[in-house]
Formats: C-alpha cells, sequence, structure tokens
C-alpha cells in the first residue's frame, strides 16, 4: 500500500492548500463567499485530493489519471489568483509568492507523471 503522506509532490500539494486558506480566503470579500472565493478553494484542495484519489488506484496509468487531474486544478488556483489580483482582492506581492507555489506543484506533478507514463 502506498502512502499519500510520503510524496513529496503531495505534501507541497497541501502546504500550498494551506497558504491559500490562510493567506489568500481571507481577502475576498464577503460578496465573493459563494463564487471566485469558493472555486479558489476547490481548485487548492482539488489538488491534493486528486494526488491522495490517484495514489489509491491499483495501476500507474490510474495515478497518472488523477495527478493529471490534480495538474489542471493546479492551472485553474493559477488563473483564479490572477483574477482575484486583477479584481484587487489580493496585491502582487501575494499573487507572487502563490504562483510560485502553484509552479512549484506544476512541475512536480509534470515530473511524476512523466516517470509514471514511461
Amino acid at each position: 500500500m502506498r502512502d499519500f503522506k510520503k510524496l513529496e509532490v503531495w505534501k507541497k500539494s497541501h502546504e500550498l492548500n494551506l497558504f491559500v486558506y490562510l493567506n489568500l480566503l481571507p481577502k475576498f470579500p464577503k460578496s465573493e463567499q459563494y463564487d471566485l472565493l469558493s472555486q479558489t478553494k476547490r481548485a487548492a484542495y482539488s489538488i491534493p485530493l486528486n494526488i491522495v484519489e490517484g495514489i489509491g488506484r491499483f495501476t500507474e496509468k490510474d495515478f497518472a489519471h488523477f495527478l493529471d487531474m490534480a495538474l489542471g486544478s493546479a492551472h485553474e488556483l493559477e488563473y483564479c489568483c490572477l483574477m482575484s489580483k486583477d479584481l484587487s482582492y489580493i496585491d502582487q506581492k501575494l499573487l507572487q509568492k502563490t504562483n510560485q507555489l502553484i509552479n512549484e506543484v506544476k512541475a512536480m506533478l509534470i515530473g511524476l507523471i512523466k516517470i509514471l507514463r514511461k
């Protein structure tokens, strides 16, 4: 049985999720509670959740499929953050820090997907 907590990509995606929850989401106005805030939250936690679901599958092909979905969520989160900055909910510095974390997760996901597909 594989343990998701031992995967570096899961650790980094969990760190990203916590960063979004603790630093980004509190900046949103109440009017976005069911819109952009909700979508940003779902994109952030979807990354580690898809890794966890994928590692529980029996084949490397299935695992890679869930990593693909995690990568899609990372791209979605990246856009939510850009939109949040353009709407002045977050500043440029917070966007840059968040994007740095997102890019690290994306690179790790892409690397693991390539390994699994060989």
